[in-house]
């Protein structure tokens, strides 16, 4: 009995064993796709049926494609080997390969046998697909890999360590749409590296060592990412035919300024957050650590207005910046701009300059978290006719008192020491937390028809009867997160609509006795200092979750827990 055990484990690892069953019966099949994924194959699955279109083979650990065992794969289009030990491919094997259009060859060894490797590869006249990404390829290697394959239009070269360009790198590839060169060391883009690339449309360089683009013009791309890279100047040529840009991703580098963009193209997606601009007004002087390392600098310094030519920006991403001011004049033309932010900057205040009182932004959705801002005046909701959600999270604003839910503007709206936040008549989403908040004025939300309010994180937060007036029949989510707020701080009105509510974090005993007209279907009542939940019972058809942990519940008084 001992010895039997003694062997059973071996016995288990032999039936396991891919060496002792056929490859076939560890793969799923159907008629013309076979799957291989991860089944410890280290060589190609034979026993395979007749007509494969489709064979996925990523995370085993092939180490070579080799002919003398790949019978019957003459209708083969698309293969994935990814992940695999992959360090060789044999021209024998490729041969037998003849209506191959997707090859998936990413995290292998192919630095270990390019020059061979790269030979086989002039036998895949039909590929369209490639994947050779993390394969530690340096940049003499990447260009061999590729130098005779015609008609290419996806190539995936990302995560390898390729430091530079060369001038003759696509010369065979003219029809590339895609190309993914991320995740490199790219510092160096050599003169006319992507002039045969006539119909590149989508290009990724991010997380590159990039310290300049000047004289961009790509002008068929339609989308560019630089993001993660060390640029401190982007500039484009203007150029006979239009730029058909449309994503430009410029995030995560060190530009000190708008970058300078083409005066005709269809961009509607730019990402600037995480940069070191300063400032968005023309003629605004530069850090005073800043050297002119670029003659292109002096060009850029004669651009009049950066932003003139962006008529259909839609969305502006300038988040984690060194902003200090909100220039009105800078966004006016950005004419169909509907999402702007503007979070993690250092605004104190927002400027109107020399602009007429009538000067509208069509702006939807406006971040200014994490700011400095003070105070907003009336007429920055006035300029913002369309906002429909701002997050104002982290600043230091007091929102003004208003007369009234039906007395139109209020006491205070004049103020230079608070906001007005009622009649915006559009504005559905507000977030007012951690603002530093002590006391929220009567009908401070009046005539805005707010569907949701986060008031959170606004220490000893004091909520009188009337401080939300107004939004009785409109409000439908309300967070009250850590306040340390007591019942008495708490007074809620009738909130017909309410349907979430978070007011975890606090020091309440009892519930606001409004809440009993609420239909909740969501309740958060977390850390606080109740001993019953009296009011349970009408909720009892509309409640589907409520967190309750963190209180010191009454075992005396628990029978709400049987509604």
């Amino acid at each position: 009995g001992c010895f039997l055990l003694w062997l059973l484990p071996a016995i288990l690892r032999a039936r396991a064993s891919p060496e002792t069953r056929p490859s076939s019966a560890l793969c799923r099949q159907s008629p013309s796709k076979v799957s291989c994924k991860g089944v410890g194959l280290r060589k190609f699955p034979e026993e395979l049926s007749q007509g494969i279109k489709h064979l996925e083979l990523s995370n085993n650990f092939i180490q070579n494609l080799s002919g003398s065992y790949m019978p019957g794969f003459g209708q083969l289009e698309y293969l994935d080997v990814c992940f695999n030990q992959l360090e060789a491919v044999s021209a024998t094997a490729l041969a037998r390969l003849p209506r191959l259009r997707s090859l998936l060859l990413g995290s292998n060894h192919l630095d270990r046998n390019y020059l061979a490797n790269g030979d086989a590869f002039r036998l895949l006249r039909k590929i369209e697909v490639l994947d050779l990404s993390v394969n530690n390829l340096e940049s003499h290697m990447a260009s061999w890999y590729i130098s005779n394959l015609t008609s290419l239009r996806v190539l995936d070269l990302s995560g390898n360590r390729m430091t530079k360009l060369l001038a003759g790198t696509f010369r065979s590839s003219p029809l590339l749409r895609q190309l993914d060169l991320s995740d490199n060391y790219i510092m160096e883009i050599q003169e006319g590296a992507f002039e045969p690339l006539e119909g590149l449309e989508v290009l990724n360089l991010a997380l590159n060592s990039l310290h300049c683009i000047s004289g961009f013009s790509l002008t068929q791309l339609r989308v560019l990412n630089l993001s993660y890279n060390s640029l401190e100047l982007f500039f484009s040529e203007e150029a006979a035919e239009p730029y058909l840009l449309r994503v430009l991703d410029l995030s995560h580098n060190r530009l000190l300024s708008f970058p300078a963009l083409p005066k005709a193209h269809d961009l509607t997606h730019l990402n600037l957050s995480n940069n070191l601009i300063a400032s968005l007004l023309p003629g605004s002087p530069r850090p005073s650590e800043f050297v002119l390392l670029y003659t292109e600098m002096e060009r850029f310094n004669r651009t009049v207005h950066p932003a003139a030519a962006l008529t259909r920006l839609a969305e502006l991403d300038l988040s984690n910046n060194r902003l200090e001011l909100f220039p009105f004049s800078f966004f006016h033309p950005l004419g169909s701009l509907h999402s702007l932010s503007l979070a993690r900057n250092c605004l104190q205040e927002v400027a109107r300059e020399s602009l007429s009182n009538g000067t509208e932004l069509s702006v939807r959705s406006l971040d200014l978290h994490s700011n400095a801002l003070h105070v907003l005046p009336r007429w920055f909701f006035d300029s913002l006719p369309h906002l429909e959600s701002v997050n104002l999270g982290s600043n230091s604003l007091q929102p003004c008192e208003s007369r009234g839910s039906g007395l139109g503007r209020g006491l205070g709206g004049d103020s230079h020491s608070c906001t007005p936040f009622y009649n915006v008549p559009r504005l559905k989403h507000l977030s007012l937390s951690e603002n530093n908040i002590s006391r929220l004025q009567p009908y401070a939300f009046s005539r805005t028809p707010l569907l949701s309010l986060d008031l959170s994180g606004n220490r000893d937060l004091s909520m009188p009867t009337g401080a939300l007036g107004g939004l009785e029949l409109s409000l439908q989510e309300l967070s009250l997160r850590d306040n340390q707020m007591d019942e008495r701080q708490a007074a809620l009105p009738c909130l017909g609509t309410l349907r979430v509510l978070d007011l975890s974090g606090n020091r309440l005993s009892l519930l606001p006795a409004g809440l009993s007209c609420s239909p909740l279907e969501s309740l958060d009542i977390r850390d606080n200092n109740l001993q019953t939940l009296g009011t349970a019972g009408s909720w009892s058809r509309s409640l589907r979750a409520v967190s309750l942990a963190g209180n010191p519940w009454s075992c005396c008084s628990l029978g709400w827990l049987d509604t």
